[in-house]
């Protein structure tokens, strides 16, 4: 087992808000100052959990430039105060920069017990399935 540092932990508070914060600046109808505030709470709590030079050395890959242009450039259009567009913007290039993490992710959320059972319905099955193929091919 790994052992979470203190500043660990703050980053995962801090990405723990920025999630809450981006969810009730959707819910809200688009609020920009929700939003521009969980964007930058977010990225903050994953320099922190990650570390700064590590975060850098993720977000400024040349294999992920489309996506990191993509995902600052929405949070900057967020700020300027166009919220809807800011946030499809950073929604293409977070599904381009994070998309190799997916298929990780949905076969842990298969093992968790009452979650894993939700999406290997037969209909869900599929969905996830295909969902996993075509994030490890992007």
């Amino acid at each position: 087992m790994f052992e979470v540092t203190d500043t660990q932990k703050i980053g995962i508070g801090l990405s723990g808000f920025g999630i809450f914060f981006l969810f009730l600046g959707v819910v809200f109808l688009f609020d920009k100052g929700l939003l521009a505030l969980g964007n930058i709470l977010f990225l903050c709590g994953l320099a922190f959990v990650i570390g700064l030079g590590r975060t850098f050395a993720f977000f400024f890959q040349p294999h992920k430039l489309k996506g990191t242009g993509f995902f600052l450039g929405g949070i900057l259009i967020v700020l300027i105060g166009w919220p809807l567009i800011g946030m499809i913007i950073e929604t293409y290039g977070f599904f381009v920069l994070f998309g190799g993490f997916f298929p990780v992710a949905i076969n842990f959320l298969r093992r968790v017990p009452v979650i894993g059972t939700i999406m290997n319905l037969p209909g869900l099955s599929g969905f996830f399935n295909r969902f996993e193929q075509h994030s490890t091919n992007v």
